[in-house]
């Protein structure tokens, strides 16, 4: 009886076992059909995780991991493969397991995903992965509803439709504005551009009435997957996260920037697989630094900027701002290397909330607050270095500056004006000069002010007589990449040229040109 019983027991435990964990193969899906046939080789040395813990397959390209009833089973792409792609370019990396389903709320969740499978496979195939490749990437595209989704979509989307020599998309969060019925009609736009599209978690994109910030992501999850995940192109190892604290663990009202724990031991499980001399991009919705107020949780950051001191290179996308800027951490802010960590604040497609005047095809031309106008990144990867490429929507590629000067001014005299630069991806130390009528070349001065070319497209609204169509900008705010530089006034009565050259944080060198008029004064 006593051995029956233990026998039984055993069994039990077998099974419980067995459902606790989750396992399968990695493997090159050489057919492309998604699912692993007989001759179909596995994958060694690839990491796996369920959201925390990683692991690696073993020479047949077997893995275990560990399984709760909610997990999301994803592979870490390695460098020199591709993953299957959805109908919509969504990446297909990932299992989720919720066989309850998630919990009920405004927006739908995960459905029940009932009994775990023998097996978790995950199918990759062979790519030139070249150690040279081109990411593009979108700040918060954040529509409220299918009008800004059209203007998304007619504004940026079609600009870039079926683009070329560009390895992935990645939007930087918001992906829609509170509406999440709004992520279906933000995939099937998005979806034009026509490569492979990562996305990732903003504070817009969440579930408001989850209880715990663990529950916040569930409709994200329906339609993206993970929130938090890696993968590998060439020399450069990509993790992406969500880093909004949902509800704000201080006062359970609104949101705080930060980590949970078991994110956070998913980026050091994580990178225990990754060569040190890699570039690790961490891309997140929320940015790093405290522009506006107890932004960030402290110790977060920190054990994040501890997990990333053994990499010589490292860059963060973030988003979020509405604006665009450079951020360089140094030791006095936490950083525990010499060379300081770059965080790029990118800006966004939808830029000041799609307001503003309306283009020729009706579109708001959304100007942001910093003066830097609506528009998207290109991030060029060559090994473990990088170069940043900011493209405004609508314009030339060659468009990279704003330049502001007073139409006429009296001859002779000296005037408090001044001819402005705002130079869209500069950064405080980059270098501009300018000159007038092929003068000497002289340097502008770095000024933190409101860019007037902006301050006088926001108050137009204020001073017309009659209503304009669209709606009102936001008001300025200092920009942190403007410049500026006095006017010669002793020159002949008539109109004087002005060029502006600037060279950016990566040597490339950009030229804008304006004018101005000289008249003499009025007695």
């Amino acid at each position: 009886m006593r051995k029956s019983m233990f026998l039984a027991v055993f069994i039990l435990n077998l099974a419980v076992f067995a459902q606790n964990q989750a396992s399968g193969f990695v493997y090159e899906d050489a057919n492309q059909n998604g699912k692993k046939d007989r001759k179909e080789k596995g994958i060694a040395q690839v990491s796996v995780t369920n959201g925390e813990a990683v692991v690696l397959t073993d020479e047949n390209g077997h893995y275990k991991l560990p399984l709760s009833d909610d997990n999301i089973i994803a592979v870490i792409k390695p460098a020199g493969y591709e993953l299957q792609v959805d109908e919509n370019n969504l990446p297909q990396f990932f299992y989720i397991y919720k066989p309850k389903g998630s919990p009920q709320a405004k927006f739908k969740g995960v459905e029940p995903t009932g009994k775990l499978p023998k097996s978790v496979d995950f199918g990759l195939f062979l790519a030139d992965n070249e150690e040279q490749f081109t990411a593009l990437v979108f700040g918060d595209p954040q529509p409220y509803n299918l009008d800004e989704v059209d203007y998304y979509m007619r504004g940026v989307v079609t600009e870039v439709e079926g683009i070329k020599n560009v390895s992935f998309g990645l939007s930087m969060g918001d992906l829609v504005g509170n509406d999440l019925d709004l992520f279906n009609p933000y995939i099937k736009a998005t979806q034009k551009v026509g490569i492979p599209w990562f996305n990732l978690m903003g504070n817009h994109d969440m579930n408001f009435d989850a209880k715990t910030d663990n529950l916040s992501d569930e409709t994200y999850e329906a339609h993206f997957g993970p929130a938090n995940y890696a993968f590998n192109y060439g020399k450069v190892h990509f993790i992406i996260l969500d880093d909004i604290l949902y509800p704000d663990p201080r006062d359970s009202n609104g949101y705080w920037g930060g980590f949970r724990e078991d994110q956070l031991d998913f980026i050091e499980n994580d990178l225990k697989f990754v060569p040190k001399d890699n570039l690790v991009v961490l891309a997140f919705h929320i940015p790093l630094s405290e522009p506006e107020g107890d932004a960030y949780r402290d110790e977060d950051r920190e054990r994040l900027f501890q997990l990333l001191e053994p990499f010589l290179n490292t860059l963060s996308l973030s988003a979020h701002t509405h604006i665009q800027k450079q951020d360089f951490f140094t030791q006095e802010d936490g950083w525990l290397r010499d060379k300081p960590h770059h965080e790029y604040n990118v800006g966004t497609t939808s830029g000041d909330w799609y307001s503003g005047k309306l283009n020729e095809q009706g579109i708001p031309i959304s100007v942001m607050r910093d003066g830097t106008p609506k528009g998207y990144a290109f991030i060029h990867f060559n090994g473990n270095q990088y170069d940043v490429d900011y493209k405004v929507a609508g314009k030339p590629e060659d468009f990279q500056m704003e330049i502001f000067a007073p139409k006429v001014v009296a001859k002779g005299r000296n005037t408090k004006a001044g001819i402005y630069a705002n130079f869209f991806m500069g950064t405080k130390t980059d270098s501009l000069v300018y000159r007038v009528d092929n003068g000497e070349w002289k340097p502008m001065e770095y000024v933190e002010e409101a860019d007037p070319s902006y301050v006088e497209l926001v108050y137009d609204w204020d001073t017309k007589e009659e209503l304009m169509s669209g709606r009102r900008s936001s008001n300025p705010i200092p920009s942190k990449h403007l410049w500026r530089g006095s006017i010669p006034t002793k020159l002949e009565v008539g109109t004087h040229k002005i060029e502006i050259k600037a060279t950016d944080m990566y040597g490339k060198t950009y030229t804008g040109t304006s004018s101005y008029r000289l008249e003499e004064p009025v007695k």
